[in-house]
């Protein structure tokens, strides 16, 4: 068994009943006695999205790794839904309405609905012809959308 399937199991036996852990990469780096890049490199090969998970990083100070383990059926029922929904191309209004259903669920808060509006706005696609902006506006909500909830 190499160091990096060690490292590997220690992380999936630490991770709580809902999949999620979050990690220190020095501290765990000082437990191995391995480089940080060490568990750089176990992150990801070994948690990736195509093995079914997500790693999210917060660097500084109070930094920390965060490992979510995802339920793909969860995921790719919400891409069919999100397809369906809004599919290659949304208005402005649509795209407000569904941002404001996800917060009204409490799937987003409010900040992030602040935002995703702010993205998606006619001022914000001021450059791009008119045609195109309700495809690239579909494009964008769909990716924000799967992001906020990850």
């Amino acid at each position: 068994m190499t160091l990096s399937d060690i490292i590997e199991e220690f992380i999936k036996e630490l991770m709580d009943e809902n999949g999620v852990i979050d990690l220190q990469r020095n501290l765990l780096a000082q437990q191995f006695d391995c480089s940080p890049s060490q568990i750089n490199y176990v992150l990801t090969t070994r948690f990736n999205n195509d093995k079914g998970y997500i790693v999210e990083s917060r660097r500084g100070g109070g930094g920390y790794i965060r490992v979510y383990k995802v339920e793909s059926s969860k995921y790719n029922n919400l891409e069919k839904l999100l397809a369906e929904t809004i599919g290659d191309s949304i208005t402005i209004n649509k795209a407000y309405d569904l941002i404001d259903v996800f917060k009204e669920k409490k799937l987003i808060s409010e900040r992030e609905q602040n935002i995703m509006k702010r993205a998606l706005s006619d001022r914000a696609f001021n450059k791009v012809v008119q045609d195109d902006r309700n495809k690239l506006r579909a494009d964008i909500l769909k990716e924000m959308i799967l992001a906020s909830i990850e």
